[in-house]
């Protein structure tokens, strides 16, 4: 129980990525669809402005719209920006302009990706048109991309139905996020910690509180903490959920349990597995140990240690 030297702080390459699915209203379905078909469509609020992408309630107002209109596929470019190092699923490949556009028979403007030679040859008030996806499935890279237009305004806005063959309902767009992630002094700690099969937490100078897994501070107190306790191994089952759905990766089956712990010594409870009992037995106040599986870095879940429950009165604050 004494301030160690400080390790090497640690970093990681995380992603956090996941399908987000969402089913579309009657103007998004439209607008989506007529992309598929090479037609853009808006939307007029209540004071007649026409709003490319169609939105479903008016910004002024905040009453709902459905009056669709048609814009063209040219218009006017009313900012922009020039991206000289693309990344992954960018629309292009090569350094391009972001560009705000203003379709003709449009108010407002459309944000997408303009295919230009260079900085030097993309200007506010140049004109633009839309470049069609090849294959178009009723999303909005069906726009491709814009590309510069010699052309003047093609058209003013006209009434659309929205009526589409095969509409468009539903759309999924795939969220990623690429980072570098350290845990910092405390928890570079304690993960090493973890890799000794030990769970060390740092204890808070003020209120003496022991944090696991420690965050180099207290956030009751606001002081910062270095002094290391191991805790557990063994701890009291505080609270738990019962999952049912089998997530995409992690080979466990279902169902099986997920445990608040409070380890021994520990002033909170963390998270962790629970196994080698049947899943309508856990209960709180369960006395469990760690399990860890040969070269694991952290226990792979925790099982009852054999000894009687915990009185709820011991661990009714680390609920």
């Amino acid at each position: 129980m004494t301030a160690a030297p400080s390790p090497e702080v640690l970093r990681a390459p995380l992603v956090v990525e996941f399908p987000f699915t969402r089913s579309l209203g009657p103007v998004q379905s439209a607008f989506l669809t007529g992309l598929r078909e090479r037609v853009v469509l808006g939307v007029r609020g209540g004071d007649g402005r026409v709003i490319v992408p169609p939105v479903e309630y008016d910004p002024v107002t905040a009453e709902e719209i459905r009056e669709l209109v048609e814009v063209a596929p040219t218009g006017t470019v009313t900012t922009w920006a020039w991206n000289p190092s693309p990344r992954r699923d960018q629309p292009l490949d090569r350094p391009f302009a972001w560009v705000l556009v203003k379709l003709d028979g449009a108010d407002t403007s459309l944000l997408h990706a303009l295919d230009a030679s260079g900085p030097d040859s993309v200007h506010t008030g140049m004109r633009v048109r839309i470049r069609w996806a090849e294959d178009r499935t009723g999303a909005i890279t069906d726009i491709a991309c814009f590309e510069p237009y010699e052309g003047g305004e093609s058209r003013q806005p006209a009434p659309h139905s929205g009526e589409f063959a095969d509409a468009v309902t539903g759309i999924v767009a795939p969220a990623r996020l690429d980072y570098t992630y350290s845990p910092g002094r405390a928890q570079s700690a304690y993960i090493n910690a973890l890799s000794a099969r030990k769970t060390v937490g740092e204890r808070c100078p003020s209120c003496r509180k022991v944090y696991v897994p420690p965050r180099g501070a207290c956030p009751t107190c606001g002081v910062a903490t270095v002094e290391r306790v191991e805790v557990g191994p063994a701890g009291t089952v505080t609270t738990y959920c019962i999952v049912n759905i089998k997530a995409r990766n992690l080979d466990i089956e279902v169902p099986y349990v997920y445990a608040h712990i409070a380890l021994d010594g520990a002033g909170l409870a963390l998270h962790g597995r629970i196994g080698g009992i049947p899943y309508d037995q856990v209960r709180m106040g369960l006395r469990v140990e760690p399990v860890w599986t040969e070269g694991g870095r952290y226990p792979d879940h925790y099982r009852p240690t054999g000894e009687a429950d915990a009185d709820y009165e011991t661990y009714k604050e680390l609920i």
